[in-house]
């Protein structure tokens, strides 16, 4: 899911040991009792990227000088520590105002009481701004205590020169291929010393669950409050085309297997495979490191019954015990108003979750790099089954991952992978 992927690792840690360690340092105390003077905000961000950092930081400054009277510290975090510096100062009563994190990870904060209830401290237009697929993400207990700002959609990038070659036509943005149709072109463009696809499936999880809803798989099931893990046809599918592409057709990189979506790239550049599915953030890799003249295009989210996707958006929170709630939200209106979180989009190379923000994101990039897919790749994310079940990440670590290792691997059937979800999840889901 959203940053769990490479870049993390990238992130400075010195940077974010030093950071956080002025939450506990600066804990709300009894200075923000004061009644004269400023309020003051603390905002932890887990911004990292040289362009998203200046459009934070930038975004804070702007703010300061617009509001004596509200005042915001800038407190950088590193998304490989936060989850237990951020348990620490919520249990010390240390922690920040505002907190940057992702959907999937406060819900064990909102659950905890951690965090405030956002449903009656933002207006109606701001939140009419987002989907309520989208919102439901950062509810929980029917409390919205996120506000989801950026999304990363799975999409499809492809050489250029290659597809040219074997007559397969680019899509337009909002018309993305079928499965069937991604097969097919796939086994178009294999040939001897060149692959027609590359699945980086080092950590395959989440990408199948997220692509599963393609085929309204949901793998998550509740019923009278008892949630289990169930695997038929519609969770089979995705697994099942993959495999096949490896083992039946031939069209794709055993070799990719144990990669994640950046150990594809210089085989990518080198013309060994055609195209990579993977998050929309590799474009930022495209631009960066791609050789002079190498082109390639952003083909839009593949459909099956229909093109929705998993959502797992960053989102921004309000600490429970901040005393300003009010004034932590304005601030999130301000700092998540359509042109600001175009920007935000853009330093990350991710959606952004605002409907205007999106056009206005195609009127900033012109809508080239595959900023036009990416903006409209927003409309088809929403919040999954998966995502609210409470043992998911232990299903995942213990159980789901190793067994689509195995199936992807060829040493396991497709019915052995079911039997193997389903009974890690009676373990987890006790």
């Amino acid at each position: 899911m959203l940053r769990t992927r490479f870049r993390r690792l990238a992130a400075a840690t010195a940077v974010a040991v030093v950071g956080l360690g002025m939450i506990a340092a600066c804990g709300n105390g009894g200075d923000d009792e004061v009644t004269s003077g400023p309020v003051k905000l603390r905002f932890l961000s887990l911004a990292w990227q040289k362009e998203s950092l200046k459009a934070n930081k930038d975004l804070v400054a702007k703010w300061n000088a617009e509001h004596p009277d509200i005042q915001v510290e800038y407190v950088q975090g590193d998304w490989n520590s936060v989850h237990d510096q951020l348990l620490t100062s919520f249990e010390g009563g240390d922690a920040p105002d505002i907190v940057h994190y992702e959907a999937a990870s406060i819900g064990e904060f909102s659950k905890q009481g951690y965090l405030a209830d956002l449903s009656d401290l933002l207006s109606d237009d701001f939140k009419g701004q987002i989907d309520k697929g989208i919102w439901d993400t950062a509810t929980f207990d029917d409390k919205v205590t996120g506000v989801p700002f950026l999304l990363e959609s799975q999409v499809v990038v492809a050489n250029k020169k290659l597809l040219d070659a074997a007559g397969v036509a680019v899509p337009p943005a909002d018309g993305g291929w079928t499965w069937d149709e991604f097969q097919a072109n796939a086994q178009k463009l294999t040939k001897p010393g060149q692959f027609g696809a590359a699945w980086a499936l080092k950590s395959p999880t989440n990408r199948v669950l997220n692509l599963a809803l393609n085929f309204d798989g949901k793998f998550f099931y509740t019923d009278g409050g008892r949630t289990e893990v169930k695997v038929g046809d519609p969770e089979k599918e995705v697994p099942k085309r993959i495999h096949d592409m490896l083992y039946t057709a031939k069209s794709a990189s055993p070799e990719a297997l144990g990669m994640s979506g950046a150990d594809t790239l210089p085989g990518f550049f080198g013309g060994k495979y055609a195209m990579l599915p993977g998050s929309v953030s590799l474009r930022q890799q495209m631009v960066e490191q791609a050789p002079a003249g190498f082109e390639w295009v952003t083909l839009p989210p593949i459909k099956g019954l229909s093109a929705m996707q998993a959502a797992n958006p960053q989102t921004l929170s309000v600490s429970e015990d901040s005393k300003h709630k009010k004034q932590a939200a304005q601030f999130l209106e301000y700092f998540l108003n359509p042109t600001n979180m175009a920007a935000l989009a853009k330093g990350d190379w991710l959606v952004p979750t605002g409907k205007q923000a999106n056009q206005e994101l195609i009127k900033l990039t012109g809508g080239k790099q595959g900023w036009d897919v990416a903006a409209k790749s927003a409309a088809d994310l929403t919040v999954a089954p998966f995502q609210m079940a409470d043992g998911y990440p232990e299903w995942k670590t213990k159980y789901a991952t190793p067994a689509l290792q195995q199936y992807f691997a060829n040493k396991i059937t497709l019915d052995q992978l079911a039997t193997q979800l389903v009974d890690g999840g009676k373990q987890v889901l006790r």
